[in-house]
């Protein structure tokens, strides 16, 4: 019935294409690096506001929340994006606009996921969408990096509410159906050449290719269900001066966390062997981990999440999740990941996101909202 009604959703919401797409760009204009959310979340706040929505707050980790109070108001539904880009407040968030598509940095990631956010209140009003439950409407901080994922981890360890089911919403792919996470171990190697060494002709880019290279090879022999992924390697310097610092930033991940830790070692047992203080400075700093876990691929909930992304003729790609999804698991909490729509080049200038599609995925989201409220949901079925 779900995937049916989100047929008739997706024509009618092409309604709100206007103000959806305005909030789109507003949302990727504003700069929002990790930690300095506050532009952002104050936009969600005046949207929840516009919306009608009670118990607008600010929480002390700067989440922004709206609560659309239900008529029986014994359950509650999250649905909930991080505001946080990976740019800096000083890049150019111009969002250029062409007939299919819009592009700029962080449109999709996750600007596309705040704009649905902002524009739900609108959506249910005009679909006719009344709930039973209570739907909490969360603007997460400090998503990605050193942040940790502390804003909805702040946000769970300290609501009033009990959680009976939740919904992240992330810019793209469309089809994605995240229902489990893996484990994850985040790093950074920092390299430097201490004051009075001689740093050679190449200064710490010898290493760090030795090291990346090391990397590549522990990666190789990890086995099919982990990875180690090399993110970036960086060292800045002038055309003639040979760089004395510089840094590795890397990730594991696995679905076995006895893997993922035994790897994590595996990394700080070679940096250790680079690290002479005399001549270099090698050393580890871990910055982030995620315990892995999830649904059940026969969970109600993902049964139905396949069901509706089907009738509305969307290729469904399952993939494991390391976000937002990670803590609501963790809590015990029937949760998914979904995806908005198509777009490339992520975490690029031009990342882009292309338009229609943008109301089947708004289309799967008021359905799997729907769905969540007429169903009593357990994290084990």
């Amino acid at each position: 019935m779900s995937g049916k009604r989100a047929l008739i959703y997706r024509e009618k919401l092409k309604s709100l294409r206007e103000v959806l797409f305005a909030n789109m760009v507003m949302a990727a204009e504003l700069p929002a690096p990790t930690g300095k959310e506050d532009r952002l979340t104050d936009f969600l706040c005046h949207r929840f506001t516009e919306g009608g929505l009670d118990n607008i707050s600010l929480d002390e980790s700067g989440n922004a929340a709206g609560v659309m109070s239900g008529q029986s108001m014994q359950r509650n539904i999250l649905v909930a994006a991080h505001t946080d880009k990976v740019w800096n407040e000083t890049d150019d968030h111009t969002v250029s606009v062409d007939a299919g598509s819009m592009s700029g940095r962080g449109i999709a990631d996750n600007s596309l996921g705040v704009a649905v956010l902002a524009t739900l209140p609108l959506a249910l009003e005009l679909l006719g969408v009344s709930l039973k439950s209570n739907l909490i409407l969360l603007g997460t901080t400090s998503s990605f990096g050193r942040g940790n994922l502390h804003g909805i981890r702040f946000f769970l360890d300290n609501t009033e509410r009990a959680i009976d089911a939740a919904l992240c919403v992330e810019g793209m792919q469309l089809g994605r159906l995240s229902f489990e996470c893996l484990g994850m171990a985040r790093g950074k190697i920092t390299i430097e050449i201490p004051d009075g060494a001689d740093p050679g002709m190449t200064g710490v880019i010898d290493v760090l290719s030795r090291v990346g290279a090391e990397l590549v090879k522990i990666g190789e022999e990890a086995g099919d269900l982990s990875q180690l992924l090399v993110g970036s390697i960086e060292a800045v310097s002038g055309y003639n001066v040979p760089p004395v610092q510089g840094c590795l930033r890397f990730e594991i991940r696995s679905s076995d966390e006895a893997r993922v830790s035994d790897l994590e070692k595996h990394i700080i047992d070679l940096v250790t062997r680079f690290d002479s203080p005399s001549a270099l400075s090698a050393q580890v700093e871990m910055l982030a981990h995620r315990h892995p876990g999830g649904l059940d691929s026969s969970h109600r909930l993902v049964v139905e999440a396949r069901s509706v992304l089907e009738v509305l003729g969307i290729g469904v790609r399952e993939t494991p999740s390391i976000s937002e999804l990670a803590p609501l698991l963790g809590h015990q909490i029937p949760a998914l990941t979904l995806g908005v729509t198509r777009g490339e080049h992520r975490h690029l200038q031009n990342e882009s996101i292309e338009l229609d599609p943008v109301f089947d995925g708004l289309a799967q989201i008021v359905a799997m909202i729907e769905f969540m409220d007429s169903n009593e949901l357990s994290f084990d079925e």
